[in-house]
């Protein structure tokens, strides 16, 4: 089941584990469970610390397998085979039960320990989803260091069954004692917050009582990071305030334009940009929501959680988000087949029909990718030519299970407990036309994360920070940079060259008002 070089990876990792594991395999007389039992056999084989236990008569899912330390009750369960972007998570549960210390602060580790009550948790993901293991690796976590923590990762393409039972359209989605928990990439900081009700007030206390910044940069994307890193280089000041570090990147599957570097995954690049900033004396808090700017002779951000941070100067690099149709049935049914990530939510729509709204680069990418696994793609373009590559048109113009629709308005999503179609009117005709589908992917660009700037710094009609060369805006000692400005062409390293030159101006302006006169 495992290569070789595989194998000799794991061996090396698994010297590590220092408790005695057993594992023990729910199965039946499918091929899944035979390859299940093949991918563990070559894992007990790796380490004389794991023991290697079959079962066909208990109530588990079949095939799923369950990671336990010998003589203990952990909750650490995998339902299918988590290769693909899970293989690490399988890894990582593994030394994790086998005491290996985890790569988090003893502050989080005491918090997961004193969690008070019971958690059984469900996540449904793919395999091809790159925002699933973050959130099956910190719920591992959670129930290797807590018994009252019960953890099951679930493929939904092998229990498809469940998937319609349970109306799951978009992954990861996770159950907390059978009810929807939530949806999409979640932290372990963010899934904390939600079953420990004292986090949100801790968290505030403790950035209410911060001494005011040389530099506080709002956003933790490619544009914040470098800023931060600038301006830390400088010796003076800096914290960094993050909704989600790393920002839309995270989102993002295939990088290979970021020059010097061939290829690389959106995640990747994030944990990368993180551990620069962490490198020097940056005060990083993470996952926290900005909600209004009031600008002064100390400039104050104030904090969804209600505490409020104070620095000489800003740097404002929000980034942006994927824009919505805002068409009636498209809130609705998000996550009901309205999706924003044909590769993490793709799987889901197997052998179904599906449509992707928008014939950028984006859209015709989402549109190549779901045709391999669906069983129809539709795609409505609202001008009369597409604006994709032509290398990409190419490859969409051979596929045979694809339509191309321009001059198209989508008007409405439609469905009952999920989507059943859309309604597009013909741009040139003007008739209101109907397809029958059951998933809609929207790929129509992005929309700046500016709206609790409004009236505070100085928008385009877009709704993008007005900047000059510098990254100066029109307030005196406020900055911006990246994906939520003027500035042209939304490419990751394009908001890193600017985001260190709004820092670097931000320093200039430091210099300059502090000077005598």
């Amino acid at each position: 089941m495992l290569d070789a070089n595989i194998k000799t990876q794991l061996k090396a990792y698994l010297e590590k584990v220092t408790q005695p594991l057993e594992i023990t395999a729910s199965l039946d007389d499918s091929d899944k469970s035979r390859e299940m039992l093949a991918m563990l056999e070559d894992i007990a084989e790796q380490s004389s610390k794991i023991t290697l236990i079959e079962r066909r008569d208990d109530d588990e899912r079949k095939p799923s397998f369950r990671i336990n330390r010998k003589g203990a009750d952990v909750g650490v369960h995998f339902a299918g085979l988590p290769m693909g972007h899970e293989f690490t998570s399988l890894i990582l549960a593994l030394l994790q039960v086998g005491g290996h210390p985890p790569k988090v602060d003893a502050e989080t580790i005491e918090q997961i320990r004193n969690l008070d009550g019971e958690f059984v948790f469900e996540t449904y993901v793919s395999l091809s989803c790159h925002n699933c293991p973050d959130v099956v690796q910190a719920l591992n976590l959670m129930a290797a260091l807590n018994p009252r923590v019960r953890h099951t990762m679930v493929d939904g393409a092998l229990f498809q069954g469940e998937v319609e039972a349970r109306k799951i359209m978009a992954v990861p989605t996770v159950f907390l004692n059978g009810e929807e928990f939530g949806q999409g990439r979640m932290e372990l900081a963010e899934i904390l917050a939600k079953v420990d009700t004292g986090a949100v007030r801790r968290a505030a206390e403790k950035i209410a009582a911060k001494d005011s910044f040389d530099v506080l940069v709002v956003g933790g994307g490619p544009a914040g990071a470098a800023a931060a890193i600038y301006a830390a280089r400088k010796g003076i000041r800096t914290g960094v305030l993050a909704e989600r570090f790393g920002g839309q990147v995270m989102d993002t599957l295939a990088i290979e334009n970021f020059i010097s570097v061939k290829e690389t995954e959106g995640p990747k690049l994030a944990m990368a940009l993180e551990e620069h900033v962490k490198q020097y004396e940056v005060d990083v808090m993470n996952l926290q929501r900005a909600v209004k700017l009031v600008p002064g002779e100390l400039h104050e951000v104030q904090l969804e959680n209600g505490a409020a941070l104070r620095a000489k100067t800003v740097i404002l690099a929000t980034g942006a988000r994927w824009r919505e149709m805002n068409v009636p049935g498209e809130k609705e049914f998000r996550g009901k087949g309205v999706a924003y990530c044909p590769h993490c939510d793709g799987p889901l729509f197997k052998g179904k029909r599906v449509a992707v709204i928008g014939g950028g680069n984006s859209g015709i990418e989402a549109a190549i990718d779901l045709a391999g696994i669906v069983a129809h793609v539709t795609v409505l373009e609202f001008a009369d030519t597409l604006r994709a590559d032509a290398v990409l048109q190419k490859k969409l113009a051979s596929l045979p299970n694809v339509t191309l629709i321009k001059n198209a308005q989508t008007t409405e999503v439609t469905g009952g407990e999920k989507v059943n179609g859309l309604l597009y009117k013909d741009r040139v005709s003007g008739e209101e036309k109907r397809i029958e589908l059951e998933g809609i992917f929207v790929q129509i660009g992005l929309l700046p994360n500016t709206d609790f700037l409004k009236g505070t710094v100085e928008l385009s009609r877009f709704g993008e920070i007005i900047v000059d060369a510098k990254g100066q805006t029109n307030v005196p000692g406020v900055f911006a940079a990246g994906d939520c400005t003027t500035v042209p062409y939304k490419q990751i390293i394009i908001a890193m060259g600017e985001g260190a030159k709004a820092s670097l101006s931000a320093f200039d302006h430091l210099i300059r008002s502090s000077a005598p006169a």
